[in-house]
């Protein structure tokens, strides 16, 4: 298959495997050329070949480990200088299973750089031409831990909930710009995340656990229906909007000159 026109280019983090390459094929089977970022070169030159064999696009790779500082800034100078790029999938990312007390800091701190650190410096990097031509995408990819911090370990939901945070806040200061930004929360999906995270995927219940296909085709889907908050698994999306109505209830109770009464402080 063979395609003349492009919708632009879509750069994908976390794109040599699992949830990023499938968000590859799928953008570059929408029209869209790529430039797809991991730390593994020959895998990227692997899926790159096969996405242009089979669909025509124009794929370049970008090989970087995000939490160098050094690849960090190549691809944040890919996208503040390259005028083709339209799109940013926030991919990359990995967790953890074992409590904090269980946990080596380092560790800890190497996913906030990942996470939270380069997810956030590559938006900022593509955010100015994308309102400059006054169109784009965003897609972050969360996680449902972001809901449920009683879940895994503390730190990964804690930069998954800055994932969801952060997207709500970007879609407020872009919504009327022509961008469209969205937050994807998976659930437990068949990739290698499971492995490198102390807890391979065959230890979960199968019930729980969704292909990486299924999880980014409902997800594309949601986007295409505008959604902000994309919750693949989620049965009844009046949860979800019971949820969020709730949070936003909260807003004018959050702040004011003197503390609650029930606190029974004296003046």
């Amino acid at each position: 298959m063979t395609t003349q026109t492009t919708k632009g280019t879509v750069l994908i983090t976390g794109a040599s495997t699992g949830i990023g390459a499938v968000y590859a094929d799928r953008f570059a089977q929408r029209g869209y050329d790529l430039i797809l970022v991991a730390r593994d070169k020959n895998r990227l030159t692997e899926l790159a070949a096969t996405l242009t064999s089979k669909t025509g696009r124009k794929v370049d790779i970008l090989p970087a480990d995000l939490t160098v500082k050094a690849d960090r800034l190549k691809v944040e100078e890919r996208l503040a200088s390259d005028g083709a790029i339209t799109g940013l999938v926030n991919n990359a990312g990995f967790g953890a299973t074992a409590k904090l007390i269980d946990s080596k800091v380092d560790d800890m701190e190497n996913m906030i750089d990942l996470n939270v650190t380069a997810l956030t410096r590559l938006t900022a990097a593509v955010l100015p031409g994308l309102i400059a031509r006054g169109n784009g995408i965003i897609i972050n990819i969360s996680s449902i831990v972001a809901l449920a911090p009683e879940m895994l370990n503390g730190v990964y939901s804690g930069t998954k909930s800055y994932v969801v945070n952060l997207t709500q806040s970007l879609h407020n200061e872009v919504k009327d710009k022509g961008i469209q930004v969205q937050a994807v929360l998976p659930g437990a999906t068949g990739t290698e995340f499971w492995d490198r995270a102390g807890l391979p995927v065959h230890n979960l219940p199968g019930e729980w656990v969704m292909t990486a296909a299924d999880m980014v085709d409902a997800s594309l889907v949601g986007f295409d229906q505008h959604e902000l908050i994309t919750i693949p698994a989620l049965a009844d999306i009046a949860q979800w909007e019971k949820y969020d109505e709730a949070r936003k209830a909260l807003g004018p109770n959050l702040s004011r000159k003197e503390a609650a009464a029930r606190y029974g402080l004296k003046k």
